[in-house]
């Protein structure tokens, strides 16, 4: 049986970054068993598309990411979702910096409201 999962290695770079947007791209291909070079492309075609904001931090030594949550998902599921509402769904609540808050607390009624 082959193995698949339901997101794509750019959604979990993107989740990876999330929950520690300075993780470093040889602990992100770590974690999600894919090469750092792929890593790398990744990160690279999430900041073309404008979804990630690479800065370097303090030190200029590392890079620091931020998400730009209120951005729309490239493909149209149903109504207009952002990249924020995923991560949510995913991570829990994101912050202005795109790094995970406080997690959401689900409301009667809301399962209906999946992304």
């Amino acid at each position: 049986m082959s193995e698949w999962g339901f997101l794509t290695n750019h959604a979990r770079v993107l989740v990876c970054i999330a929950h520690d947007p300075g993780a470093r791209l040889r602990d992100i291909a770590d974690t999600l068993g894919i090469t750092e070079r792929r890593t790398y492309a990744i990160v690279t075609d999430l900041a073309a598309a404008g979804y990630v904001v690479k800065d370097k931090d303090s030190d200029a030594r590392r890079n620091r990411y931020q998400i730009q949550a209120h951005l729309p998902l490239r493909e149209a599921v149903g109504r207009e979702r952002t990249i924020g509402e995923v991560l949510d769904v995913l991570v829990g609540k994101t912050g202005p910096t795109g790094s995970p808050g406080k997690p959401r607390r689900s409301r009667p009624g809301a399962a209906g409201n999946a992304v």
